[in-house]
């Protein structure tokens, strides 16, 4: 569907093949056109937001500002922007008044070539501590790199942070933060190619295999598409569940992924095999956990003699087949957890571990929980 361009009198033009300006509103897919900080000039207004102009509103509208740059990845930007459009959208009233700024408010060009536009400068809303900002959310990309160093616009990012109810990022935007020391003290994650980068400043607690972390005000995500369940985690804090199961269901995404979900799945963490038997065997066990999955057994699959297949597992995915299958049947029970009223024995019998005793030790030894628990904080809520 296509953005109403609530922040400009014509629409977007100039589309360029892998270049387009894209001018993305304020308050996203609604024309409320008198609350967009204007990127450029407003005239009579020395704090730069019109005291007359915004909708009363309860729950009061929320300015999100997403910080966006030369070398960001464009789905950062687009997958939070999306989820607050559709809030906007589905919600009683309007949610979300979405700024996006950049330096100098001009367009950044993103890793994948496209710009986009700003709609303020990062430099002009630091000098104006009277906007109002809610949310502060730093996207991420390989142009962070640069921007850790750069003590300028860090100073900008602290002030913006400190007249926000709440400093998020999304994907290696984190790093930014942590630059900045804005999530001192705090526990953090981000892309899994950049949790080195984000340990190396010491006074961060890094959380490397999470989808999204909140520590207070601080919240933080893994890479890209986790841009999206941490927006649906906001709108969840912001306006209950109803409406963010309302957006996720919209946008066809999972419906609130838990932000305590590793960022792989066990299917992903085991390197995938060479071989064609091996790599069939790896697509066909997540639909047969319920079966005898003994080495005995898989290596009859594989046309192999239990020691060599065993061998030959392990050097190809870099795990031995035991664990591969512990894991696999961990990652299942965990789905059925969030999603279903089956019992703990239940789903033990289910997902091939026979015994609810079973369960209970192998999902301890892959997450450092009890089944119970992990019910208790990640099952999918409807009301």
């Amino acid at each position: 569907m296509p953005l109403e361009n609530a922040g400009h009198n014509a629409p977007a033009e100039r589309c360029r093949w892998r270049a387009i300006d894209v001018r993305l509103p304020s308050t996203v897919g609604r024309n409320h056109q008198e609350n967009v900080i204007a990127a450029t000039s407003r005239p009579g207004h020395d704090d730069g937001v019109s005291t007359d102009s915004a909708p009363s509103l309860d729950p009061p509208l929320r300015r999100i500002v997403l910080v966006a740059f030369d070398g960001m990845q464009l789905l950062d930007l687009a997958g939070p922007l999306e989820v607050f459009d559709a809030a906007n959208r589905l919600g009683a009233n309007p949610a979300y008044d979405v700024v996006v700024a950049t330096r100098g408010g001009g367009p950044v060009r993103t890793s994948s070539g496209i710009d986009v536009g700003g709609q303020v400068g990062v430099e002009e809303l630091a000098a104006d501590p009277a906007l109002g900002i809610h949310s502060l959310m730093v996207t991420g990309g390989n142009g962070t790199r640069a921007l850790i160093s750069d003590e300028p616009f860090l100073d900008q990012i602290r002030v913006l942070a400190g007249g926000a109810e709440r400093v998020t990022s999304v994907c290696t935007g984190a790093l930014v933060l942590a630059a900045a020391g804005l999530l001192d003290g705090r526990r953090a994650t981000t892309h899994w190619a950049a949790c080195d980068l984000l340990g190396t400043f010491a006074a961060v607690t890094v959380e490397p295999d999470r989808i999204y972390v909140r520590d207070g005000d601080r919240w933080t995500s893994a890479g890209v598409t986790a841009g999206i369940d941490l927006a649906l985690a906001l709108v969840d804090a912001d306006h209950g569940p109803e409406l963010a199961h309302q957006v996720a269901s919209y946008l066809v995404v999972f419906a609130r992924r838990p932000g305590g979900q590793a960022q792989f799945s066990a299917s992903l963490r085991a390197q995938p095999a060479r071989s064609s038997s091996l790599a069939e065997l790896q697509r066909w066990l997540p639909d047969h956990l319920g079966d005898d999955l003994t080495v005995e057994r898989l290596a009859e699959r594989a046309a192999m003699s239990p020691r060599t297949f065993a061998r030959a597992f392990r050097a190809e995915t870099g795990m031995t087949p035991a664990a591969h299958v512990e894991e696999l049947r961990v990652e299942a029970a965990r789905r059925l957890l969030e999603t279903s009223d089956l019992t703990v024995g239940e789903i033990a019998r289910r997902v091939g571990l026979t015994r609810a005793e079973t369960l209970h030790r192998a999902f301890a030894r892959r997450t450092g929980t009890t089944p119970a628990a992990y019910r208790d904080h990640f099952a999918r809520r409807t009301a």
